[in-house]
């Protein structure tokens, strides 16, 4: 991390708090790598946070991992919020709300394909500009994606195009799910959309849009996860073309 980043934290943040949250599905081998990552560059920051672990029920014993690193790093800084199925990221969101402490949330994957490093960056950039969304990006600046081969590359990459096109969002990474709110700006944005799934993403910065709601970018570099298997399927690729066509007609 940069000092510029660092200085930034130590002058212009103050009292702000910072609600990470990691809704989980079996992740119990990236889970203690990602909250040691965390806790790392947070803590480097010199900013206050938490970390809340929303668990689907996950039957891999990812619950049970977060438990035991509540008990390493106190339960100040990891939160547990389980539920007892996967219900979707829309509502894991809107329950890891209920319990964040933070004015500012940040929304991550387990899975170690957002590396923390980039989450001080995203905090400069929301306090130098009071941005009400700051989103990570991989289609812009130095950003890029890792780890996939080309068909995927190729898919992601299409339909980041198609949604350009279709729905002018003025972001250059409309799918991606690494991003920093304003707490009451979430809140909002979690209340009026309607998708579920990867969908859900790409109509929060629809809606942050129509509510005039500014937003920011930051290049990450995105990379495809090392342990476990993708949640990306066919029924994913379904969802997403009726979820682009519902924003269209809709927006």
């Amino acid at each position: 991390m940069s000092t510029e980043a660092k200085v930034a934290s130590a002058s212009d943040i103050g009292d702000n708090k910072y609600s990470i949250l990691l809704p989980t599905y079996n992740e119990v081998e990236n889970l203690p790598i990602i909250v040691w990552l965390i806790v790392k560059y947070m803590n480097e920051a010199k900013v206050s946070y938490e970390i809340i672990v929303i668990d689907d029920g996950s039957p891999d014993g990812t619950l049970d991992m977060a438990r035991q690193l509540q008990n390493l790093y106190g339960d100040d800084k990891i939160v547990l919020n389980p539920r007892e199925r996967k219900l979707g990221l829309g509502t894991a969101y809107i329950h890891g709300i209920k319990h964040a402490t933070g004015n500012y949330i940040i929304i991550m994957d387990a899975d170690l394909s957002h590396h923390p490093k980039f989450i001080p960056e995203m905090i400069k950039e929301q306090v130098k500009n009071n941005f009400d969304v700051v989103t990570g990006t991989r289609y812009a600046g130095n950003g890029g994606v890792y780890g996939w081969d080309f068909k995927r590359k190729l898919i992601s990459r299409g339909a980041n195009f198609i949604t350009q096109i279709m729905l002018r969002p003025g972001v250059s990474d409309l799918t991606g799910s690494f991003r920093l709110y304003k707490k009451d700006v979430l809140e909002k944005l979690t209340k009026s959309c309607v998708s579920k799934g990867y969908v859900f993403q790409m109509e929060m910065i629809v809606r942050a849009r129509q509510f005039s709601f500014s937003i920011g970018e930051v290049p990450i570099s995105f990379v495809d996860r090392v342990y476990g298997e993708s949640k990306l399927g066919g029924s994913e690729i379904v969802q997403f073309v009726k979820g682009l066509l519902y924003l269209f007609a809709t927006t």
